[in-house]
């Protein structure tokens, strides 16, 4: 009975990474639309550029002149820049561009607030209709607002994320295995999109949302990017994914502020789930479904790997191939410490890579459960643009 009970809980395991990493990306690329109607252009709206900014002075500039690059029309454009305490030049290069131009506006926080404050903060006071919100270091391309906007002539259409495509000077170490992921992380948000009018969790380097179907973020809370994109389809908002809209952003160049950013994008996904828990019934519904396929399982997907070690070790005191298995997961487990020493060798990287994250994902579930008293950032370091 108990060599059943083990037997079943390394399927449930081994099903559970393989719902989120394959057949639920596969069904959607065999059974999925790829296309969705593309509105005319049209600049009938009042936007709002919403960017919270900690000592952002590498890219600052850099931003701020591809967003006034737009062929959207700029009387209708006020760039925000929430500076948050910064200490370096943030605050001056955006004054510098608000003297000659007064729709670029410069909001200084004088004690470190965080970005979901600052962004609350901003859109309570601006009265544009739509919001676009992005980070500092995502650049937009002429056409990233207008194709942003032009979705909003569908009443139902309540948020458009952009197609963010990751950039970066080298393409070694981690940096191949992020851009390949987040390609393919593009091409879900697209069928997603396009099969069931919403997508699950937009990126929160730049989308664009009604104000009015703006819900503020509560205090403390990592992930406000998820938070926002789940409270509108809460709200029964059509959450579109136009892959027309592109902007760049760079990619860190080290695995540890990597491992770094997915600690808190982790304690982000356990508050998100408490949070919208209620979209997991009737679990046969599509946005249950995707939820739990697309987000859910890989948030889980730490805690399979260890199951399925356990059930390894277990079943190999009487079977030579759970001790084999048992011993390759051991070295499974400890390869993150060989990353770097594998930038040359791509599939072990991948392999190393892909168990470095979820323990950083293992790592941010044990610091929620202690509670989050800040979701005060540090920036990535940023290269120089």
């Amino acid at each position: 009975m108990l060599e059943k009970g083990l037997y079943l809980i390394g399927l449930i395991s081994f099903i559970g990474i393989a719902q989120t990493y394959f057949i639920y990306p596969l069904s959607l690329f065999l059974f999925g639309k790829n296309t969705q109607v593309k509105p005319a252009l049209n600049s009938n709206y009042n936007v709002a550029i919403v960017i919270a900014a900690y000592n952002e002075e590498k890219v600052l500039e850099k931003k701020i002149r591809s967003v006034l690059a737009t062929t959207y029309p700029l009387d209708k454009i006020v760039i925000y820049v929430g500076s948050d305490a910064s200490t370096d030049r943030t605050n001056e290069i955006v004054a510098n561009f608000a003297t000659p131009c007064t729709n670029v506006q410069l909001k200084i926080f004088q004690g470190r607030t965080g970005k979901a404050g600052i962004i609350n903060s901003i859109i309570e006071q601006c009265k544009e209709e739509l919001l676009i919100l992005t980070d500092a270091n995502v650049f937009f391309t002429p056409s990233t607002i207008p194709n942003l906007v032009r979705h909003f002539s569908d009443k139902e259409t309540h948020q458009v994320c952009a197609n963010i495509l990751k950039k970066s000077d080298r393409n070694e170490n981690i940096q191949a295995l992020e851009k390949g992921y987040l390609l393919v992380e593009n091409q879900l948000k697209l069928r997603e999109s396009a099969t069931w009018g919403f997508v699950v969790g937009a990126e929160g380097g730049c989308y664009a949302i009604r104000r009015k179907a703006y819900t503020p973020i509560p205090p403390n809370f990592y992930m406000d990017d998820f938070f926002v994109t789940m409270s509108v389809i809460a709200n029964k908002g059509r959450v579109i994914f136009d892959e027309e809209a592109i902007c760049y952003e760079d990619l860190p160049t080290e695995s540890a502020e990597e491992f770094k950013r997915k600690i808190r994008i982790s304690i982000g996904n356990f508050q998100n789930l408490v949070a919208f828990k209620k979209l997991l019934w009737p679990f046969w519904s599509a946005i249950a479904y995707s939820f739990i396929s697309h987000k859910i399982l890989r948030w889980l997907t730490p805690f399979f790997l260890i199951l399925l070690f356990l059930v390894s070790f277990l079943l190999s005191f009487d079977c030579f191939f759970f001790q084999v298995l048992a011993l390759v997961q051991c070295v499974l487990f400890l390869s993150p410490l060989a990353i770097p020493y594998l930038k040359w060798m791509k599939p072990a990287l991948f392999v190393a890579h892909f168990y470095n994250m979820n323990l950083a994902l293992l790592i941010g579930f044990f610091r929620y459960l202690k509670g989050v008293k800040s979701s005060v950032w540090q920036p990535t370091p940023r290269s120089k643009n």
